[in-house]
């Protein structure tokens, strides 16, 4: 199919078209080759995408170490099981999960750096894989455990290898050099061996060399990495400036939900290679529940027990309690809590949404646990186990 399409289709980029560079009237063909309708807003389409992992399983004894030897024992994990998703231009999707859920693998196949068992994946109007050396200069990385930068190099010396190898003009580099090198601080590091930097400096120096050639769509994963706070502030701020300037679509993942919230409107969470859900950090509240928080502020040691509330936090003379805001008005808990001590101030503010992450990966893993409990069998005896059917337990290594 790449090679019909390749002959039938034109590969010339087209004047003026920022989504598609297949030539002719791109975005047009591209959607007819998915089989959906043209779209211009569209920029990465995900249809049905699987992938799997062959990894070895650890011996538990001596025998099986040997075994291995000869016929080593694999195991097969399904990374991602059906993902089907699509993001708009200039739009910032986050994408959360606990450890292990895809996150990882879901940002190599957009990329191209693996290629899904199957399904279908456009980015940008072309297959990541199928015609990569041309969507690489279109798009930026930044992986959070890997450096592009020369470990025995200054950080100058891999931004002018980056201005060569990727043909970057000098207009280009000259306009975002200044803009990077401010917003992210490397002014300080310019001149420094990249090995003998800090994670978070090497953080920033990774973003800064990703942004350098004004990609169209960014994937970042875990991007505040061993940054502080001053640090995430301004790189969040520059994620924003260049969405709005140059209407550049982010695709970030993070274990830092707070970052994920203020830097994006949408959000994807996935559980064991699946979408578990698809939409804004405003319906996944209103998804998690009507808990919210209010903090008093009393001067008690120890704050009194409230019913229809339970204490979260409680330092010096301000104690924070949780409540359902559906089934329990805030005035009922004032008044319960003024019975017992007095009260200086109140503040009441939503559930942080780490807090919301937690609960619902907390129900993912109870799921999991209850799925994986075997259900109850009758005992077995000599006569009602017939032979050929015996159970993992009898029979011998």
């Amino acid at each position: 199919m790449r090679r019909w399409s390749r002959r039938r289709w034109p590969q010339s980029p087209s004047p003026g078209s920022r989504y598609c560079a297949c030539g002719w009237v791109c975005v047009t063909i591209c959607a007819r080759a998915r089989g959906g309708t043209p779209t211009l807003g569209t920029v990465v389409s995900v249809s049905d995408v699987h992938k799997t992992y062959r990894q070895r399983r650890p011996a538990k004894d001596i025998r099986g170490t040997l075994r291995a030897l000869l016929r080593p024992p694999v195991e097969t994990v399904q990374a991602l099981a059906g993902v089907t998703f699509g993001v708009d231009a200039a739009e910032i999707v986050a994408c959360a999960g606990p450890n292990g859920a895809g996150k990882s693998t879901l940002i190599k196949v957009l990329t191209g750096l693996l290629v899904p068992d199957r399904g279908i994946i456009r980015s940008l109007g072309v297959n990541p894989t199928g015609d990569r050396a041309r969507y690489v200069g279109r798009i930026g990385v930044v992986f959070g455990q890997r450096t592009e930068l020369w470990w025995d190099q200054p950080i100058s010396a891999s931004f002018e290898w980056r201005r060569v190898v990727w043909n970057i003009s000098q207009d280009t580099y000259g306009r975002m050099l200044p803009i990077v090198c401010r917003t992210l601080g490397l002014d300080e590091t310019w001149n420094t061996l990249a090995r003998e930097l800090s994670l978070g400096q090497r953080m920033r120096a990774d973003l800064g060399l990703a942004l350098l050639h004004e990609p169209e769509i960014l994937f970042l994963d875990e991007p505040t990495l061993g940054l502080d706070v001053l640090a995430k502030r301004s790189i969040l701020r520059l994620l924003k400036q260049i969405n709005r300037e140059q209407g550049t679509t982010i695709f970030v993942t993070s274990h830092d939900m707070g970052d994920l919230e203020q830097l994006a409107a949408r959000a994807i969470l996935i559980n064991r290679g699946r979408i578990a859900f698809d939409g804004s950090f405003q319906q996944l509240r209103r998804a998690h529940g009507s808990q919210r928080r209010i903090t008093i502020e009393s001067p008690v040691a120890t704050p009194p027990a409230i019913d229809a509330a339970h204490l979260v936090e409680s330092r010096g003379e301000f104690h924070t309690y949780q409540y359902d805001a559906q089934r329990t008005p805030i005035q009922a808990l004032l008044d319960t809590f003024a019975i017992s001590a007095p009260i200086v101030d109140v503040e009441s503010h939503p559930v942080p949404i780490d807090d919301v992450f937690a609960d619902i990966y907390e129900g993912w893993q109870s799921e999991a646990r209850v799925r994986s409990v075997p259900s109850p069998s009758p005992d077995r005896t000599a006569s009602a186990v017939p032979d050929g059917s015996r159970g993992e337990r009898d029979r011998p290594d």
